[in-house]
């Protein structure tokens, strides 16, 4: 430790840095759990493809799970819904959602994939499917809507632009009573929609990132530890010389 500083005011700072250090480690961990859990979780419902009908998305006690669903109904004529800053294969676009609704139950949030946005900016149009669809895919939570909660912002083309998806904004920006609690991420395999996939976690960190940073987190801390006792032993080494 610097002579001019006590030792015990500099292992106090060494050992809240170690602290604060492990603690993001920990997190960073967590969170990679998480994300396993919320793979595993997805896969094995995409493994069995036990159809639920549409209306179980509206089930608030499997809000925040995964289920596949199939059923037919109609989207509704109301603006759509591009959720912005998606990247895909290294481009930026939109993801595009139209309101549906089922036969049976409360209208849903449809993805219907994914859209390229041009430099300056210009968004797409997005069809309105019209007539009696049958739909299947997998119903999703939705992505976050952020700390801000931003509101969606009509566009020019009459499409809702928003940074997140928070239902209770949008249900109100389309003149809807509410929407399920849940999103459905449209099959692939329909003949409907724009490029699109089944990943619950896009334009997110995989939880191998966040094993990467935990381990560089915990390697500051003890990269902090050896420093703190290389420095008090130099210090304990002058002292006894003197």
């Amino acid at each position: 430790m610097n002579r001019r500083m006590p030792m015990w005011l500099g292992w106090s700072l060494a050992l809240a840095t170690i602290a604060l250090f492990c603690g993001l480690g920990q997190w960073q961990l967590g969170r990679a759990k998480q994300k396993e859990a919320m793979l595993a979780a997805s896969q094995k419902v995409l493994t069995e493809r036990r159809p639920l009908p549409l209306s179980s998305a509206a089930d608030a006690a499997r809000a925040l799970e995964y289920d596949w669903t199939a059923g037919e109904g109609r989207f509704l004529s109301g603006p759509a819904v591009l959720l912005d800053n998606q990247i895909r294969e290294g481009r930026v676009g939109v993801r595009a959602y139209r309101a549906f609704q089922p036969a049976e139950g409360v209208p849903l949030l449809v993805e219907l994939g994914w859209l390229p946005v041009p430099g300056d900016r210009r968004l797409p149009e997005v069809v309105l499917p019209g007539g009696t669809q049958a739909l299947q895919g997998l119903l999703v939570p939705p992505p976050s809507a952020g700390i801000s909660r931003a509101a969606p912002v009509r566009q020019a083309t009459g499409s809702l632009l928003a940074t997140g998806l928070d239902l209770e904004s949008l249900a109100a920006a389309l003149t809807l009573p509410t929407l399920a609690p849940r999103v459905l991420k449209l099959d692939p395999q329909l003949p409907l929609g724009y490029a699109r996939d089944l990943d619950i976690l896009p334009n997110t960190l995989p939880p191998e990132r966040h094993l990467g940073y935990a381990v560089q987190w915990f390697g500051l801390a003890l990269a902090v530890l050896v420093t703190a006792v290389v420095l008090t032993l130099r210090v304990r080494m002058r002292q006894d010389r003197q």
